[in-house]
């Protein structure tokens, strides 16, 4: 080292607090700073392992879990207190009513496997009710209309097979029998239907899409309406009711307020094929009259004049109204009473047969007003048919005579 450096133009004396032994100490506050964060850093592991395990609940809790504080806790149960009089009525009517409901499994001969052996394959479903303690099941003819045999359900879930009494297809009533105890046949007890009123609440018990004892209820709609059967025959005075009626309800019970038998439900009015609330039902006088005549002869025995008729269509073609006489049987009622029939002749032109006008002072428009009238009638009748042959108007008296139903 120089020694000029030490000379008194070079040097600079350091200050006293440049030395470490020099220096001030430091202020309370900077040693609390200290203390702080030195606690701080010590308490963070503990700080990360509480957030990690209570930090959703208490940093990230959102609105639901608050709902869930708030609400999410049993509430008291308010006493529900007597049931209204209607309600009572209509639980009372369908527990005495459901024991006298049937559920209708149809079956179909199938061949399966690869042997081909024929096994009885279920076909479709529908409604039925009990109609005496005899075992005998009332239902539409439609229901069982392709079946090749049918099982009963009871509301009690016991199943027996059932067999073919007889049926009525231009009223599209069938009579099936079951060997069941006494103790499960509950007959529904039966009404009337001449005095019903538009208004009257209905009740239908049946099995729609399989759903069985399933309960509806209506008022009647409309009253005396005309619907056709399976055959194409108009089947008159209909009930019409606004009780949801569905595919599998068929051939079930309608019922008034008192649970008497009022009805067969029988068809819907609907584009889709389910309830569009207009649904009709077989009214009871007309299925009182034709049951017995079922289970006693397995057939209903219509009046008729012996006689083969030409399609409306067909009639049209010749005739503005009225039907036309196609063929009679030799022996038939008409024939004896002088009427005549259609025929051919050598040169292959048809000879019109008699056109008929009237029965009973009846006006006779086409096929649906003539069979009105006959199933008004009973074999035996004598009746006035005013026909038209060549136009010239004429009557006959003739005796009505058995005609068998239309085979399906």
């Amino acid at each position: 080292m120089n020694i000029d450096d030490f000379s008194s133009d070079n040097y600079q004396p350091r200050e006293m607090n440049d030395f470490p032994g020099n220096r001030k100490p430091r202020p309370l506050i900077a040693w609390f700073f200290i203390l702080v964060i030195s606690v701080l850093a010590l308490s963070l592991p503990a700080v990360l392992i509480f957030v990690f395990i209570f930090g959703r609940g208490i940093l990230f809790k959102q609105v639901g879990d608050i709902d869930m504080e708030k609400y999410g806790v049993a509430r008291p149960i308010v006493a529900r207190g007597n049931l209204a009089e209607d309600e009572k009525s209509t639980i009372e009517l369908y527990n005495q009513s459901r024991l006298g409901v049937v559920n209708i499994t149809t079956l179909a001969n199938r061949k399966t496997g690869l042997n081909l052996n024929i096994q009885q394959m279920p076909e479709g479903t529908g409604s039925g009710f009990v109609w005496d303690d005899a075992g005998h099941i009332v239902t539409n003819f439609h229901v069982i209309q392709n079946a090749d045999a049918a099982q009963i359900t009871f509301a009690d879930q016991s199943v027996f097979q059932a067999r073919l009494v007889g049926y009525f297809a231009d009223k599209d009533l069938a009579v099936l029998k079951v060997d069941a105890p006494p103790g499960k046949l509950k007959p529904i007890p039966l009404g009337r239907s001449d005095d019903l009123q538009v208004g009257q609440k209905v009740y239908a018990i049946g099995n729609p899409f399989g759903l069985d004892q399933t309960l509806t209820t209506g008022i009647i709609s409309a009253l005396g309406r005309e619907i056709d059967s399976v055959t194409n025959r108009p089947i008159k005075n209909v009930i019409q009711s606004d009780a949801a009626i569905n595919p599998g309800n068929s051939g079930g019970p309608l019922l008034d307020s008192a649970g008497l038998l009022i009805g067969v439900n029988t068809a819907i009015f609907s584009t889709s094929g389910v309830s569009a609330g207009i649904g009709f039902a077989i009214p009871v006088d007309e299925v009182n009259r034709v049951v017995p005549e079922l289970i006693k002869h397995g057939k209903v025995t219509k009046p008729g004049l012996g006689v083969t008729l030409a399609p409306d269509n067909l009639s049209r073609q010749w005739v503005p109204e009225g039907v036309v006489i196609l063929d009679l049987l030799s022996e038939g009622a008409a024939a004896k009473a002088g009427i005549r029939g259609s025929s051919r002749q050598r040169n292959g032109k048809i000879s019109l047969g008699d056109v008929i006008k009237s029965v009973d002072g009846k006006p006779i428009k086409a096929l649906k007003d003539l069979y009105l009238v006959l199933d008004e009638k009973k074999v035996g009748d004598v009746v006035k048919v005013v026909v038209i042959r060549e136009e010239v108007e004429m009557e006959f008296e003739v005796t009505l005579m058995p005609l068998q139903s239309l085979k399906p």
